[in-house]
């Protein structure tokens, strides 16, 4: 039995909350369960250095958590003067997360900035912030297109969304809370698009290696997780 009692194919309530910075192009506020994350969606008539003159676009993520997103409070990164190795891993998964559904050469020379504070964190919070980002910066490039700056339809090649799954007391579940992580024999995160690419998939096992069946259960239950998580992303930006 998990300990939030759901079945092994079962999810976290999941919800989006659109609009919810004012100023941000982009912004939602996601909810995997406990776990919130606020994404918004910035936009700048800039790109990199290494992109100038190249007329293509950019997209790229920040990641953090605030102070009392956990159990105890954890400290600031910018009070140490440096981001951690795990900030770091995450927000470049992100980015390259959301990229995989962006053309840059239809956005143009600018660059979209989606950023990622974990409000409140119960497990999961980076698969929430790749999927929570994509509605900000959908939302983005919609505010762009009211303008007449982009077509959204052109940019967006497709949805992507990400979820968890891990082998918990011997079984294969859908996505980990927290008390479920921290003792999981085996946890991995999917990041897969609307159509079924794959986009990248994380998974470690924390004691007994996992069998080649058991990441195939794993994958069967991403692919269901990650099937509803885009017909949820669909309905609410339609």
């Amino acid at each position: 039995m998990r300990p939030s009692k759901r079945e092994p194919d079962e999810m976290r309530a999941v919800s989006f909350e659109r609009g919810f910075s004012k100023h941000a192009e982009g912004s939602c506020l996601v909810r995997f369960g406990d776990t919130h994350v606020l994404c918004t969606a910035s936009l700048e008539e800039r790109v990199p250095p290494w992109l100038r003159n190249s007329g293509q676009g950019w997209v790229t993520a920040e990641y953090g958590m605030l102070p009392r997103s956990t159990g105890d409070r954890m400290r600031r990164e910018a009070s140490s003067g440096k981001q951690g190795g795990r900030t770091l891993e995450i927000q470049r998964l992100i980015g390259r997360s959301l990229r995989s559904v962006v053309d840059l050469q239809a956005l143009g020379e600018r660059q979209i900035t989606v950023d990622c504070d974990v409000i409140q964190a119960d497990g999961g919070t980076r698969t929430a912030a790749i999927t929570g980002g994509f509605i900000a910066l959908s939302d983005c490039l919609s505010w762009m297109e009211a303008r007449q700056m982009v077509s959204r339809d052109k940019v967006l090649k497709d949805h992507v969304a990400a979820i968890s799954c891990g082998i918990y007391n011997g079984t294969p579940v859908l996505d980990l809370d927290y008390p479920e992580d921290s003792a999981a024999e085996t946890d991995a995160n999917f990041v897969m698009t609307g159509k079924g690419g794959i986009v990248e998939i994380q998974g470690t096992a924390e004691g007994e290696p996992f069998s080649e069946d058991e990441f195939a259960a794993l994958m069967g239950l991403a692919r269901k997780g990650i099937t509803k998580l885009v017909d949820m992303q669909k309905m609410a930006i339609s």
